[in-house]
């Protein structure tokens, strides 16, 4: 036998459907379903047949043509898999809407790269001047307190007054309060700094792509 043409590899598996025996019902005008069993073998039916429930199935017309194929139900396993993949595209459209308005909002709040470096230095400036401010407070409770230690120590072994005692434990207390106020702040400089580097990073960024699409 000569070699087939390639129509004719074409027609193959129209063939092979043909030859499958169909119900009477296909022949007397009637739409029949189809599907493969867990044995390969096809059944058909003027209805659905019981062993193609959970299974892919066609629908064919009365001429055997197929009219519509139909997907086997998902398993849990496929449903759980498309409900994650669905819940992480939702996740990654947010993000991105979320990251385009940041970048709007930073484009809208600075003018160059300049105005952010300027920007970050009257922030770090006026904290600055508050840590001086309470650096010179905390110098003259430090003073007091020496001198209010040497009151003390005059005693010997003799009671200190009360109102000496007392003294001191407010001093230790307003030290003490002093030095949290100049950790938060020196976190607070900390923390300008990372803020306004990170946005002078995306401002370049959003400066260069807007550049490049030029």
């Amino acid at each position: 036998m000569g070699s087939l043409r390639r129509t004719d590899l074409l027609l193959l598996p129209l063939l092979a459907l043909l030859a499958v025996p169909l119900p009477a019902a296909a022949q007397g005008g009637r739409t029949i379903y189809c599907c493969v069993d867990a044995n390969s073998r096809t059944e058909c039916g003027d209805v659905l047949p019981a062993v193609c429930y959970g299974r892919a199935y066609r629908e064919i017309s009365p001429q055997g043509t197929v009219r519509r194929h139909v997907a086997a139900p998902l398993t849990r396993d496929e449903i759980a898999r498309r409900e994650a993949e669905e819940r992480r595209r939702k996740e990654e459209e947010e993000r991105l809407l979320k990251q385009r308005r940041l970048d709007q909002a930073l484009l809208e709040t600075y003018e160059s790269l300049e105005d952010i470096d300027a920007r970050q230095d009257r922030a770090l400036a006026e904290v600055e001047r508050s840590m001086r401010d309470t650096r010179e407070r905390e110098a003259e409770l430090l003073a007091e307190r020496r001198r209010v230690e040497e009151e003390a120590a005059s005693y010997r072994d003799r009671e200190v007054p009360r109102e000496i005692a007392d003294r001191l434990r407010i001093l230790e207390g307003e030290l003490a309060s002093y030095r949290s106020v100049l950790e938060v702040k020196a976190r607070e400089i900390d923390a300008i700094r990372e803020r306004f580097a990170k946005d002078r990073r995306r401002y370049a960024e959003l400066i260069a792509e807007g550049q490049h699409r030029r």
